[in-house]
Formats: structure tokens, sequence, C-alpha cells
């Protein structure tokens, strides 16, 4: 199955490079991040605000959205993009993370995963077959497929080896099920070299804890199947940082270069450089925000936690180096004030920040690439965020 992913330029010295995957709503320029919108919202923000944060793809759960609003409701509204007023492209989460995070919910059986509801305690079934059909329901731009996550630090390799060889039985299945789901590809490229896509497009996610070598029994596994790009999943879960970016190299290196690699859950900024420089694509995280909400910020030299005291009288930007609104707008003091006196525009204007600077990240990443000063533009940005 080929994708419509183009890649633009590659980085002489690493395995970085730029592209544009191109979807039902438009053209996602990677590498790229992906706000989390996992009920049909990124929390605090609104969609002019993630436009405006130069967001252009955004990641939605399964999982939630089955439970509330429900799968039908998103269907009977004209499906998620019409019901969140959002027009640029979505990716939705197979709700395996669900079965990692929420272990004394679930049942892992050969046929799926049974749920219980947090919401209601109410049972569900979740198949690698019927979360094609919710994410059909959804309307989504990009499905991912039902997988088995287990914890990253201090694995078992029987417990990975056993996920994943469920991992890869399930992953078979959601790609009968997508073919008939989506009997006829339309995807065509243009004379410019762009494609035009009437489809949803289909992500596999690979597993394999932190050993390489069932990482790469993964990733040429998915391979072999027929989807539009690929999930790296079960990282950026309390492995060290060796650990991930062994397990990393060990996918990207066997897998096809036209097709699209997307880093699920990471959204920290070394993390992120370190894995374009082995060929990741895309990432997605709820961190930015959930800290933000807690008042800790990422600027260009290093976290500010802005409720602190010594940021009561600073009349100067967040980061001097940011053109996102809040820091175009307001001054530290003003923030630090908002936070401490609890009020929730605080949670708004510090989100709008982390969002905004993770996307500026990737795209500076993007420049870096097709200037072919990538590895250097790394280790400046690191060297400075760290304070070393």
């Amino acid at each position: 199955m080929n994708a419509p992913f183009k890649i633009l330029s590659k980085d002489k010295n690493s395995q970085a490079r730029t592209g544009i995957l191109y979807t039902k709503h438009g053209a996602v320029h990677t590498p790229v991040f992906m706000p989390v919108a996992t009920q049909a919202c990124v929390k605090a923000l609104t969609d002019e605000d993630l436009k405006n944060a130069g967001a252009e793809c955004l990641l939605s759960n399964t999982y939630h959205l089955y439970l509330r609003p429900t799968t039908k409701l998103l269907q009977q509204m004209g499906g998620l993009h019409q019901f969140m007023h959002w027009n640029g492209s979505i990716l939705t989460d197979s709700g395996g993370f669900q079965v990692y995070s929420l272990p004394k919910f679930r049942k892992i059986k050969e046929e799926g995963v049974t749920f219980q509801s947090h919401h209601d305690g109410s049972k569900h079934l979740f198949t690698p077959e019927n979360v094609i059909q919710f994410e059909s329901e959804i309307g989504s731009d990009i499905w991912t497929m039902l997988d088995v996550c287990i914890h990253a630090k201090d694995p078992s390799k029987h417990d990975a080896r056993e996920a994943l060889n469920i991992t890869k039985r399930w992953a078979e299945r959601a790609a009968r099920a997508y073919e008939k789901t989506v009997p006829v590809q339309h995807i065509t490229q243009n004379s410019d070299g762009s494609f035009s896509v009437k489809n949803s497009l289909l992500f596999g996610i690979i597993q394999g804890a932190i050993f390489p070598d069932l990482r790469k029994e993964a990733a040429l596994h998915m391979a072999g199947l027929p989807t539009h790009g690929y999930c790296i999943g079960g990282l950026s879960l309390g492995e060290t940082l060796d650990q991930m970016k062994a397990a990393v190299s060990a996918v990207t290196e066997n897998l096809p270069e036209g097709k699209p690699r997307y880093f699920m859950g990471l959204g920290t900024p070394v993390e992120m450089l370190n894995a374009v420089e082995r060929g990741v694509d895309m990432f997605d995280c709820v961190w930015p925000t959930r800290v933000a909400r807690n008042g800790m910020v990422m600027t260009s030299t290093g976290r500010v936690n802005i409720k602190n005291a010594e940021y009561r009288t600073q009349d100067i930007p967040l980061d001097s180096e940011c053109d996102c609104f809040t820091c175009r707008t307001y001054s530290r003091a003003y923030l630090c004030h908002l936070f401490r006196a609890q009020e929730l525009t605080s949670h708004r204007l510090l989100s709008i920040h982390n969002i905004r600077f993770l996307i500026r990240l990737m795209e500076r990443a993007r420049e870096a690439i097709s200037a072919g000063t990538f590895l250097s533009f790394k280790e400046d940005v690191i060297k400075k965020y760290l304070g070393k």
C-alpha cells in the first residue's frame, strides 16, 4: 500500500528528514508535533488557539470518544471534524494505551480487550475489527490499530514477547478489517508531487518494549502489512534515554523510507530531537498542556515554574525567542499573578505557549534539516535548554 507521503529533504549526517503527509483534510508538514484532543478538545484551548499556534494535526482517543459522546453520536453529527469545528487533520489512537494505563479495568484475550468503563462500570469489548469500525464512525483522517502496550521500565522479556505476538496477530486482523471498510483506495498523485486523498489512512503500531531484537522483528512484520504509516508505541513510559534511542533505531532502520513514522506519546524537547535524528516524523503528547495547568512552561533556556515568587516582578515575556500569543502579549509577572490567584485564564495562556513551543521547535528542525545543519541545531537547542 503506497503512502501519500512526500519526502522533501534529508539530513546528510543523520536519518532526519522533512516531508509532507497528505490526508483528507490537507497537508501535514513533518517533523510535526500534534496537540492531544483526547475527548475532542485540547484542554483549555479553542480551535482558534490551535490554528494560531500552527497546529496542522490533532490526536484524539477512540476509547474515550467511544464512551462519550459515543462514536454513533459523532457519526450522526457528521464526524469529529464537524463536531469540534476543526478543519485540519485528526489522528485517532486505537485505545490500546488504555490497555496499559487502566489495568484494573480490562482483560486481554485473543479476541480483544474487555474494558470496564471508568465512568459507570459498564463492560465493552474492543477488537481489532470493531476499533476500525469505531474510527470510521469518528471520521478521523488517520486510524491506528489495536495493540497491547506494556510498561517500558524493566519489563519482562517474556511479557514483551507475549504482548508483541498478540499485537502482530491483531495487526493482521485490523489490516483485513480496514480493507473491508475502505475497499477502494482513492489516493492520487498530482503532477507537482502532492497527493489528493479521499479516504482515511491506516497506521500500524510497533511494540517490543526496550528490546531491540523484538523491535526489529515488529518493524519487519509491520512493514509487510498494507499500511500507510507506522506508529512506535510503548516508549516514553519509564525507560532510560539510551534504551529509548536503541529501541527507536531498531524500528526506523527496519522500516521502508517512503512512509511516515510516528512516536506515540512523546512531547519533551530533548527526546523529540533525538527521535527526529533517528528518522521519526510525528509526535504527540498530553504532557505540554498537563504541566502548563500546573504552572510549568518550556522556554528556550529551560523550564520555568511560573508560580515561583521570583517571577512576580519580572516584566518580560516567558520566552524572548517565542512568537506565541502569550509571549507577545503578557509578562511573566502577570502570568505569575494569574496562576497564584487561581485564575483559569492562566491554564489557557500557559498551554498556548507550551503547544506553540513544540510546534515551533519542529518548524525550526525542518529548517535545519533542509539547510543541512540539523545536528548542530539539535546540539545548540539541547545545550541551551538544559543550561549546559
